[in-house]
């Protein structure tokens, strides 16, 4: 009798282990309406925030023009962007994105020889200064050089670190005038075609 007793025990026992193994492995991971999560190695998370690099300028983003009636031009800059003027330039800021305007007077048009000494003299001296290129450019008011570079920006005030720019300045001349546009924004950012919308506004008066 005893030797019943226990072997009805054991058995009893043997088959609530098997039921909990058996529902632990068939167990599936559920979202917050009840149903199954499936999850894809590899596959893109739809609910992802867009990561948008630092320097990009919106495709949607509006240009005014500024005029400049001592330097007798015309220039279209993000509408938006912060204004600081002193006695040489001009420069229109946003983030790590701007664009510097100055004027001087130029018996001549600028050439790819003259650009090449400015980075001799000039830009060379500039904080990781790197030459990519030197071009003559056509633009809607004309000729252009274009100089393209990597820099190094000022320390932040606010996060005391600096960044690796890219630059692109251009050299626009008329009647004597040497109008002169640098655009930077930080490095890897898409401002192709911003900065040629800017560099395309240019109208002499």
């Amino acid at each position: 009798m005893r030797r019943s007793t226990r072997r009805i025990l054991i058995g009893l026992i043997g088959a609530v282990l098997l039921a909990a193994c058996g529902s632990s492995k068939s167990a599936s991971p559920t979202n917050s309406s009840g149903g199954a999560t499936t999850t894809v190695h590899g596959a893109p998370n739809p609910n992802a925030v867009e990561v948008v690099p630092p320097g990009d300028i919106p495709d949607n983003q509006v240009f005014v023009p500024y005029t400049s009636v001592a330097g007798g031009y015309s220039v279209n800059f993000p509408q938006g962007w912060s204004r600081r003027q002193t006695a040489t330039a001009i420069t229109f800021s946003q983030n790590y994105n701007a664009m510097e305007l100055t004027t001087a007077t130029v018996a001549s048009a600028p050439t790819i020889a003259s650009a090449q000494s400015l980075v001799s003299g000039t830009l060379s001296s500039i904080a990781g200064f790197k030459l990519i290129k030197i071009e003559s450019v056509t633009r809607t008011s004309g000729r252009a050089i274009r100089i393209v570079y990597t820099a190094t920006s000022g320390i932040d005030p606010v996060t005391s670190k600096a960044v690796a720019l890219d630059v692109e300045r251009y050299l626009f001349w008329h009647k004597g005038t040497l109008l002169t546009i640098t655009l930077s924004s930080a490095k890897g950012s898409d401002n192709v075609d911003p900065w040629k919308a800017v560099t395309n506004s240019v109208v002499w008066k």
